[in-house]
């Protein structure tokens, strides 16, 4: 991917500026694919995550707190997404009832169904993006990044 030829400049950019707006390209054409994958299955990338934090309880609730914090991107309409995936049965709210202000988040059976095929549509994704790295590549790129 030439940086320069993408955004059509004659200029020589800087080394930082460079890796900046190369970074977020990538990010881009991930998120562009992921997307893509994620909308014949009728979710959203950032609902994917918040059923991928509710599997990952075990059973046990979550509250919106615990899953905003757990959110890949940080965002602070995750009560919107939850109601989305209660619309869809793949989640359902309840109310505590010793403190009426504590709601809790399952994942209920059909959001797990979902779930599984949702995995095996991205993992394809996955593998499709990264296609051109080796794992010694892409054990170096996670080094790398880790610096972040």
């Amino acid at each position: 991917m030439n940086v320069e030829e993408i955004i059509k400049t004659d200029k020589d950019l800087n080394l930082q500026s460079k890796s900046i707006i190369h970074l977020l390209l990538v990010q881009n054409k991930i998120n562009e694919a992921m997307h893509a994958t994620l909308k014949p299955l009728d979710v959203s990338l950032q609902q994917f995550n918040v059923l991928r934090i509710l599997r990952g309880q075990k059973g046990k609730p979550a509250n919106l707190s615990t899953i905003n914090e757990r959110m890949v991107t940080k965002m602070s309409n995750t009560s919107r997404l939850v109601d989305k995936l209660i619309a869809k049965d793949y989640a359902q709210r309840t109310t505590c009832e010793k403190n009426r202000r504590k709601v809790e988040i399952n994942i209920t059976k059909n959001g797990l169904l979902a779930l599984e095929n949702m995995d095996l549509a991205i993992q394809k994704a996955e593998r499709d993006l990264l296609s051109n790295f080796s794992t010694a590549d892409l054990e170096q790129l996670n080094h790398l990044l880790h610096q972040f």
